[in-house]
């Protein structure tokens, strides 16, 4: 693939640099009115799982009183529930977890200690700010530290083509391979996100004592790792979110709990396929590049956020909430540590500044930019890589 773009080792990395750092100076200081566009992001989702939940009530309502709903009108409220607990779920960790973890707020004058990185989601409060499969310390240094810091290197454990290496060199028909990937789509937080950054954060553990590291996923519960999967990552999301909240539902009938626990799983699924739409393309697909090596300087760090990251459609915050604010991946690389909201006003000088270096902006569709990933996941596509870097 050719691009009409300046090469990796043309660009001039000391003036990208300059001009990139100038960005901060631009749009100022975080502000409690970024503050401010945070607890709004935050009432919209937590606005989504209540009104969801309300919706099971209503349909638990209407099925034991005998109402005579149909079929089609159970299901179309209980997909309607399932997906604003979905959205629900999805903002909770893209909207407002992701920047609070980075420590987005933490400059914003008289900002209350539980939305700093230092309080968010810390002990106990993990079940109050962010429960999920994910473990918050853990996916924060997944996430934070290993993938923002070593973006499409070796040790980027988000590197999508090297995680699949093995699975796109097994001789199997190309059909099961697109099962394969669609049902890791719909079940990724488990199966992959909890085992993985459970992994790393062992990683680095083992490495400060020069221990072996854990190559691979353990999930069975007799092994160390298996263990702590299962006590501090699998069983405190399960048992709340499947079988407390469920059983919450119990004034209302039995019907009411198990249509509870049907509707919790679908939203689950659908979380699934929500968040792995807006995460995982951001950096795999054939016009992506990988390095081979770490970057030398603050400047080469900047250029390969740029060439390693693409964007989604961007506008309003509708938009943008549906993204998760994931579609400003490209400034979120370079400025990681910078509320949702200064996103919004940095791209347009980001995308010149790119301009002015012959630098390629990459911004598409989600789903177009979804179907490039597939094509990378089983084997089609492969990254880009410049030679020797």
């Amino acid at each position: 693939m050719t691009h009409a773009y300046a090469r990796y080792e043309d660009i001039d990395k000391v003036q990208l640099q300059e001009d990139i750092d100038a960005i901060k100076e631009t749009i100022g200081a975080p502000t409690k009115e970024d503050f401010q566009h945070l607890l709004k992001l935050e009432r919209c989702g937590r606005t989504a799982t209540l009104f969801g939940y309300f919706l099971i009530v209503l349909v638990s309502i209407l099925e034991a009183s005998g109402a005579g709903m149909s079929t089609i009108t159970f299901w179309s409220m209980a997909l309607i529930a399932a997906t604003l607990i979905g959205v629900g779920n999805v903002s909770r960790w893209a909207n407002v977890a992701h920047p609070i973890l980075h420590g987005a707020y933490d400059k914003v004058p008289g900002i209350p200690f539980k939305y700093t990185k230092a309080g968010f989601a810390k002990g106990n409060r993990r079940y109050i700010d962010w429960l999920d499969w994910i473990k918050p310390d853990a996916w924060a240094f997944e996430h934070n530290i290993m993938h923002h810091y070593h973006l499409g290197e070796h040790d980027d454990p988000d590197n999508v083509e090297a995680n699949m290496e093995e699975f796109t060199k097994m001789n199997i028909p190309m059909w099961t391979k697109y099962i394969f990937v669609y049902l890791l789509a719909a079940t990724w937080k488990f199966t992959y996100y909890a085992p993985n950054t459970l992994r790393i954060l062992e990683n680095k553990k083992r490495r400060k004592v020069k221990e072996p590291e854990v190559m691979k996923f353990e999930y069975t519960p007799f092994t160390e790792n298996g263990k702590e999967l299962w006590k501090n990552y699998f069983l405190p999301y399960v048992s709340v979110k499947f079988i407390l909240i469920p059983l919450l539902f119990l004034p209302l009938g039995g019907e009411a709990v198990f249509n509870a626990f049907i509707i919790t799983l679908i939203a689950e699924f659908i979380a699934n396929l929500h968040s792995f739409m807006v995460i995982v393309p951001n950096h795999s697909a054939e016009d992506i590049y990988q390095f081979d090596a770490p970057h030398k300087s603050q400047g080469e760090f900047y250029l390969r956020q740029i060439m390693g990251s693409v964007n989604y459609n961007t506008g309003s915050d509708m938009i943008d909430f549906a993204h998760g604010w994931l579609n400003y991946q490209v400034e979120h690389h370079l400025f990681p540590n910078l509320p949702l909201s200064q996103y919004q006003k940095m791209q347009p000088i980001v995308k010149d500044i790119c301009a002015r270096h012959n630098l390629e902006y990459r911004q598409e569709s989600v789903f177009k930019r979804v179907m490039m990933t597939v094509e990378l996941m089983v084997g089609k596509t492969k990254l880009l890589r410049v030679e020797g870097i």
